[in-house]
Parts: structure tokens; C-alpha cells; sequence
């Protein structure tokens, strides 16, 4: 147990670090997008940025809100980080880390219970604007879920189970991507609709709701949010490589596809407008939700004609 426990902290230390370096490298990619220069004062090229920014959000002094639900708005932004470094424990790594066996399962609750930190955040602070991002997130992130779940249950009845192990065995002659791109690319900008990513960032729409959903959070409160939203995007890009492009986490090529996908997620912030509210239900209801079930019913299909040949 407590190897486990030790596995479990080192894991978290090297997904801060992770977070902290794709924050600067998101910063200095929209620098270049929008011809301008990123961070490049604080160390080498600004590689200690992340760091700098860190010390000045927790150190900076907290503000109290008198009409606010007091524990509950302090609880929110550290249990958001802590949904968002538990999920990472589905990771199949192959080196003395925990596994699950049930980690598809496992990632699926991890995933519904994210939303209730930011709902409720949005609540307890008393803000019209916050109340309105969080009502936002919720219609948003339950609307992407069903596609991701049902992308999930296609993939679960083509490898056979739900141990994420399974997609490294399956994908070693050949990536599910080659069979299933249209999946994959639901599958990420549903991703995207799920860290509330450009062009899906309504729960942060500060051309209408001021800063969304942690308006009135500041020093270590916004930094613990910051943080959390940008380990899921982490997540997301690892998860898109282990279920789309294979790969072993123990190989190099692994992560560098993780960065990869980590950069497209920033390339399309850069990119992309804002869409229109009642397109984003649209597009989850009347298209990514139609084209979810057809898949899973063609790898149904799939999976019977293959097991009666054998």
C-alpha cells in the first residue's frame, strides 16, 4: 500500500511539472500565432515562467467574500484538482504503477464528478455572472459526456474489456484511428467541450459573463483552478493517444504524440471563434450523438462477424 501511495505522489509531482511546461509552451505558441514574442524574461527563454507565476498566485493575499457559502467556495478549486490528478491513476503504465483494472469505468466517474466542483463553485460565491458559468458548464459538459461515453463503449466492445492495457495490445499492428477517424475527431473536440476549450469555452465567456464561472476567485483559489484545467487537457491528450495512436507508455514516441495532441489543443485556441450557445447543444445532440451510436452499432456488428468466423 504505501508503495502505492508513493507511486501515486510521484505521479501527481510529474504532472504538475507537466502542467507548468504546457502552460509556457501554450503561452509562447499564441505568441507566435499572434506575431508577437511569449514569456522570454524569467530564466532561459522564459522557461521559469510557469514557476514565477505560481509563487506570485499563491503568495498574493486572499480575498473573503462576505456573502458568500465560506468553506464550500474554498473546498471547490482544491477538489477540482483533486478529481483532475486522481483520474490520472488509469494510466497503464507498465512499471510498478498503479493499475485498474476497470480504469474505462474508472475514468467515466472521475469525469461526471468533475462538473459538480465548477457547478457548485459558481453557486457558493453568490455572483449572478459565476452562477450563470457554472449553469453553463453543466448543460455543456453532460451534453459532451454521452458522446464520450458511447465512443468509450464502442472501443470496450471492440478490445474486450475495460482495462486501457487492452488498447496497447490491440493498436502494436495498427491504430484504431485508421478505422474509426471520424470517431477520433468527436472524440476530440467533444474533449475540447469537456476542458472548456476554445471554441467551446462558454463556463469562461468573458465578453458576456466577465470570467465565467471563477469570477470572484483570485490568488491560490484561481491558480488551484488554472491548474486543474489545464491536468485535464493533459489528460485528454495522453487519453487520445492511448485509445486513437497506440503507443506504449514507456516509449518516447508516446509522449512525444502527447505533445503533439497538447499542441493542437492550443493551435485551435488560437484559431478558432467562440461558437453560438445553441450551436454547441446542436452539434451535441443532432450530430456527435447520431454518429456515436452508428459507430457503436458497427463495431457490434464488427465484433459478431469477426467472433463467428473464428
Amino acid at each position: 500500500m504505501s508503495v502505492e501511495i508513493i507511486s501515486f505522489l510521484v505521479l501527481n509531482v510529474c504532472v504538475l511539472v507537466g502542467v507548468a511546461f504546457v502552460t509556457l509552451l501554450e503561452r509562447k505558441v499564441l505568441g507566435y500565432i499572434q506575431i508577437r514574442k511569449g514569456p522570454n524574461k524569467v530564466g532561459y527563454l522564459g522557461i521559469l515562467q510557469p514557476f514565477s507565476d505560481a509563487v506570485k498566485l499563491f503568495t498574493k493575499e486572499q480575498i473573503t467574500l462576505t456573502m458568500s457559502n465560506f468553506l464550500v467556495y474554498y473546498m471547490c478549486p482544491v477538489f477540482s484538482l483533486f478529481i483532475s490528478l486522481l483520474v490520472w491513476v488509469v494510466m497503464p503504465y507498465e512499471i510498478g504503477l498503479m493499475s485498474i483494472s476497470f480504469s474505462i469505468l474508472f475514468y467515466l466517474c472521475c469525469l461526471s464528478t468533475g462538473v459538480y466542483p465548477t457547478m457548485v463553485a459558481g453557486w457558493s460565491s453568490n455572483c449572478k455572472y459565476s452562477l450563470l458559468g457554472s449553469m453553463r458548464t453543466v448543460a455543456q459538459t453532460t451534453s459532451y459526456e454521452v458522446s464520450l461515453a458511447l465512443i468509450l463503449l464502442s472501443f470496450v466492445l471492440l478490445v474486450g474489456g475495460f482495462n486501457l492495457e487492452l488498447f496497447n495490445e490491440y493498436q502494436s499492428y495498427f491504430w484504431f484511428i485508421m478505422i474509426a477517424f471520424p470517431l477520433s475527431l468527436v472524440w476530440f473536440s467533444s474533449c475540447l467541450a469537456e476542458t472548456n476549450r476554445t471554441p467551446f469555452d462558454f463556463t469562461e465567456g468573458e465578453s458576456e459573463l466577465v470570467s465565467g464561472f471563477n469570477t470572484e476567485y483570485g490568488a491560490g483559489g484561481f491558480a488551484l483552478i488554472f491548474m486543474a484545467e489545464y491536468a485535464s487537457i493533459l489528460f485528454m491528450s495522453v487519453l487520445f493517444v492511448i485509445l486513437f495512436l497506440g503507443g506504449n507508455p514507456c516509449s518516447m514516441l508516446f509522449y512525444l504524440k502527447s505533445v503533439l495532441m497538447a499542441f493542437i489543443f492550443i493551435w485551435v485556441r488560437g484559431t478558432l471563434p467562440r461558437l453560438r450557445y445553441d450551436k454547441l447543444m446542436s452539434l451535441a445532440w443532432k450530430s456527435y450523438l447520431p454518429l456515436s451510436i452508428n459507430y457503436l452499432i458497427f463495431f457490434l456488428g464488427f465484433k459478431m462477424i469477426c467472433f463467428n468466423l473464428v
